[in-house]
């Protein structure tokens, strides 16, 4: 007797949900260390786009990529294309990813010549 067959609509389901997996686990915050980490350096790129903005910043020589809110609380915070520019000097305060390999970081706040913009209000760090 053979084992009966999955109906196509269970295997797309199954794949589309396999697909989802390396997606889900960028959002969020568990990838990151505990703990505020600050990044100083020049602005080499800055994307306002889904799932969230990013800038890449240059630290010595290094591409760090930033990331930010998605983009509406990311725009609502003041931070665009026109406000943050390839070349600014940027401090971005937030927390680094656990994989200390990975140049990369969640930033909460970042300062942009004398303008500060918290993405994440309720994270930033208080004074």
């Amino acid at each position: 007797m053979q084992p009966a067959a999955l109906p196509k609509s269970v295997v797309a389901l199954v794949v589309a949900m396999a697909l989802c997996v390396p997606a889900l686990a960028h959002h969020g915050w568990s990838w990151t260390e505990d703990g505020f980490f600050e990044l100083e350096g020049i602005v080499e790129a800055v994307y306002i786009g889904n799932p969230h903005a990013t800038l890449d910043v240059d630290v010595d020589g290094e591409i760090w990529r930033v990331e930010l809110a998605p983009p509406s609380r990311t725009r609502n915070a003041g931070v665009t294309e026109d406000t943050v520019k390839v070349g600014d000097e940027v401090t971005a305060i937030g927390n680094r990813s656990r994989d200390e390999t990975e140049p990369r970081m969640k930033a909460v706040r970042i300062i942009v010549g004398s303008q500060t913009y918290d993405v994440y209000p309720n994270r930033a760090p208080t004074d």
